[in-house]
């Protein structure tokens, strides 16, 4: 019974951390033509008792792309201003990896949980 339970503490870590990470890829979506935006970046780590702990948000330190538009209230004198870092294709990769393994989480949780109920039920009678 024990390890159900632990089973299910894994799951709902790993379901937490997932969309924790879900939600940074889709505000690095909205935010991708937003001059200046550094994308998101969580990292995770395993616990001793094995569940995942998310670690502090970062900002992407790579460079923001430059674009020349000469026009644009933040353009310096040679025209250009700063964009994002944030690459459309990462992110949505990111995102639907996020969103598969939450899934995964979610069908271990689940069958967990019917188990343990399973138990219950049979202690019961």
């Amino acid at each position: 019974m024990a390890d159900l339970l632990n089973s299910l503490s894994l799951s709902a870590s790993g379901m937490e951390a997932q969309a924790r990470r879900l939600r940074h890829s889709t505000e690095n979506i909205a935010n991708a033509d937003t001059p200046g935006y550094r994308r998101k970046i969580t990292d995770f780590r395993t616990a001793a008792d094995g569940t995942v702990v998310p670690g502090a948000v970062r900002l992407d330190p790579s460079d923001l792309e430059r674009i020349h538009e000469p026009g644009h209230p933040l353009a310096d004198a040679a025209g250009y201003h700063d964009g994002s870092n944030v690459d459309m294709v990462v992110e949505i990769a990111d995102a639907r990896e996020a969103q598969r393994s939450y899934e995964a989480n979610l069908r271990m949780f689940d069958q967990a949980r019917q188990m343990t109920q399973g138990l219950i039920d049979l202690l019961r009678r």
